[in-house]
C-alpha cells in the first residue's frame, strides 16, 4: 500500500514539474516574440532617421511594411535557414486605413543566408500593393514566385518611378553594419507565424484579421514601431 502511494506521488510531482517546464516555455517564447517587436520598431525607427534610406514616396506607397530584425549568418544552415520578425499594414480591405496591429511574420530559405557575412543583418519589406499584402497574410509565398520583388532603390528624395518598382509587389532592402541597401531575397518564402501571433495575442487569430481589422489591440510592445511608421507615413498615397 505505502508503495503504490509513492508511486502516485512521485508521478504526481513529475507532472507538475512538466506542466511547469512548459508553461515556463511558453513565458520564455512570448517574451522573445515581443522582444522581437520592440527590436522591429527600433530597426524602423533607424533607417527612417536617416536621410539617404528609402524613398519617401516608396513608403507612401506602400501597402504593408516586414521588418525582420537582427538575422544572423550562424544561425543559417542550407534548407533551415530563417530569421523572424513582424509585418505591419494599414487597416481596412483596401490597406488605405492607419497603421494596424502586427502579424509575426518568418522569412524562409532562399539564397539571402549566403549574402550576409558575419554580422548581424536586418531586413525591411515594402508591400506595395494589395495583391502581394493579402497573399503574403493568407499563406506562405515564394519571392519572385508567387508574389514579383525586386531590389528597393535609395535616397529619401530619389526618384523611385522605375519599371522594376512599379511592377513590383514587394520592395527589398537590407542593413549590415550601419549599411543600408537594397538586397535580393528572391527564392525566399515569406510566412505567417501562426505560432507566435497566438502568443502575443493569446488565442488563435488570422494574420488577415490582426492586419487589417482593428478590433484587435496593438501590443505595447509594437507601439514604437507603429508610431514611427504613423509619424513618417500617415497616409497612403
Amino acid at each position: 500500500m505505502r508503495k503504490s502511494f509513492l508511486c502516485r506521488y512521485l508521478l504526481t510531482i513529475i507532472s507538475v514539474a512538466a506542466l511547469f517546464n512548459v508553461g515556463a516555455a511558453r513565458a520564455n517564447d512570448r517574451a522573445k516574440d515581443q522582444e522581437r517587436l520592440h527590436n522591429s520598431g527600433q530597426v524602423m525607427k533607424e533607417i527612417i532617421d536617416v536621410p539617404d534610406n528609402i524613398p519617401q514616396k516608396l513608403l507612401d506607397k506602400a501597402a504593408c511594411v516586414v521588418v525582420i530584425p537582427s538575422v544572423l549568418k550562424a544561425a543559417f544552415v542550407v534548407g533551415a535557414s530563417y530569421g523572424r520578425g513582424t509585418m505591419t499594414c494599414r487597416s481596412g480591405e483596401d490597406f488605405n486605413g492607419p497603421w494596424g496591429a502586427p502579424t509575426m511574420m518568418a522569412l524562409e530559405g532562399g539564397s539571402f543566408g549566403f549574402q550576409l557575412g558575419a554580422q548581424a543583418t536586418d531586413f525591411v519589406l515594402l508591400v506595395m500593393n494589395s495583391r502581394g499584402a493579402s497573399a503574403i497574410l493568407a499563406s506562405k509565398v515564394k519571392l519572385g514566385g508567387d508574389a514579383s520583388v525586386a531590389v528597393g532603390p535609395l535616397g529619401r528624395d530619389a526618384e523611385a518611378d522605375t519599371d522594376a518598382t512599379l511592377r513590383a509587389d514587394i520592395l527589398t532592402y537590407s542593413r549590415s553594419r550601419g549599411l543600408f541597401a537594397g538586397i535580393s531575397l528572391e527564392g525566399s518564402t515569406l510566412r505567417p507565424d501562426n505560432d507566435a501571433n497566438r502568443r502575443i495575442y493569446g488565442e488563435r487569430i488570422s494574420a488577415r484579421e490582426i492586419a487589417l481589422h482593428n478590433e484587435v489591440t496593438i501590443p505595447q510592445s509594437a507601439d514604437l514601431l507603429i508610431d514611427t511608421l504613423t509619424e513618417h507615413s500617415p497616409r497612403r498615397s
